[in-house]
C-alpha cells in the first residue's frame, strides 16, 4: 500500500548497549524509515551520547524524546513521541530489540486503512545476548543459536498468509508494543495510550483494545516484519492488577478513548 511516510518509534531506557544493536539493524533496512523516534523513559546521558553518535552515521532524522525518570512511564513517552512524529504511518518497537532486514518494509507492505498491525516477536536467551551486545552482532536468523520460539523466526510469506486468514481481528491479546503498527490519525482518534496505566504492563493490550471498539481491527503478522528480543530480567509487576482492571473496563463497556492520554500533553525534552 503507498504511504507518504513512516515514523519508527523506538521506547527506551537505561540500556544502551541494546540499543545501539536496535539503531545497527535500522540502518540495514531494505526501506529506511522517514524518521527515527527515539521515546527514552528517563535514561541517563550514555543514552543521548549514543544517540548522538548515530546522528553521524545516517542522513535519517533521529529525534530524542526524553522525560525525567519518576518510574516506568512508557505511555506518556510514548504520547509525547507520536506527538512529535511528522508521517502518517507509525511503527513501534523497543530499544531491546533487533529487526529483520524486512522489518520495516513487511510492515508497510501490510499496512491497511481499519487496521493496526500485531507483529510478533522471538525470544533470544541470555548467553547469547549477552554476546550479542558484546559484539554488536545483528545478524540473527531462524538458524542461529539462542533462539527460543523458533518458528516465529521463520520468514515465510505462506506461512503468514496463512496464520492471517485464522488469526482473530477482534481480539487484543497477545498484542505487543515491541512489534507494531498503525495510522497516527486512528491513535490519535482513540487518545493515544492511557497515561493511567503505569508501571510494567497491559498499555499495548488496552489501547488494542480500544481501537478495535473503535472499528480499527487487528491484523496479525506472523512469520514476516520479524523481531528479536533481547533476554533481560523481569520488571516489576506490582501495577499489574490494577492495570489489568484498566484494560477489563475497556473490553467489557467498549470504551474508545481514555480521559487521560494524548491530548494530554506532558514536559519532554526533544533534540533532533
Amino acid at each position: 500500500m503507498h504511504l507518504s511516510g513512516c515514523s519508527i518509534l523506538i521506547s527506551t531506557y537505561n540500556w544502551p548497549g541494546a540499543l545501539e544493536l536496535c539503531l545497527l539493524s535500522i540502518l540495514q533496512q531494505t526501506v529506511l524509515p522517514n524518521e527515527i523516534i527515539i521515546a527514552d523513559d528517563g535514561s541517563t546521558d550514555e543514552t543521548k551520547n549514543l544517540i548522538d553518535s548515530f546522528r553521524k552515521k545516517t542522513v535519517t532524522p533521529i529525534k530524542h524524546i526524553w522525560h525525567k525518570d519518576d518510574g516506568f512511564r512508557k505511555t506518556i513517552i510514548s504520547n509525547e513521541a507520536v506527538r512529535n512524529s511528522n508521517y502518517p504511518y507509525i511503527i513501534q518497537t523497543d530499544g531491546d530489540i533487533i529487526l529483520h532486514k524486512k522489518f520495516i518494509e513487511e510492515h508497510l507492505q501490510n499496512a491497511e486503512e481499519g487496521f493496526f498491525i500485531r507483529g510478533s516477536r522471538i525470544l533470544l536467551t541470555e548467553e547469547v545476548t549477552k554476546n550479542y551486545i558484546h559484539t554488536k552482532n545483528i545478524k540473527v536468523s531462524f538458524l542461529s543459536k539462542g533462539v527460543q520460539n523458533r518458528l516465529n523466526a521463520l520468514h515465510s510469506l505462506i506461512l503468514s498468509k496463512i496464520i492471517l486468514a485464522f488469526s482473530k481481528k477482534t481480539s487484543p491479546g497477545n498484542v505487543i508494543g515491541c512489534n507494531m503498527s498503525f495510522y497516527k490519525n486512528d491513535f490519535i482518534k482513540v487518545n493515544g495510550y492511557n497515561n493511567d496505566i503505569t508501571g510494567w504492563g497491559r498499555e499495548d493490550g488496552e489501547l488494542a483494545a480500544r481501537f478495535i471498539n473503535s472499528g480499527i481491527l487487528k491484523k496479525q503478522v506472523k512469520n514476516l516484519a520479524i523481531a528479536y528480543h533481547l533476554f533481560h530480567g523481569h520488571f516489576s509487576r506490582s501495577r499489574d492488577e490494577i492495570n489489568m482492571n484498566i484494560l477489563a473496563e475497556v473490553i467489557n463497556k467498549k470504551i474508545t478513548s481514555c480521559t487521560n492520554g494524548y491530548n494530554n500533553i506532558n514536559p519532554v525534552t526533544i533534540s533532533s
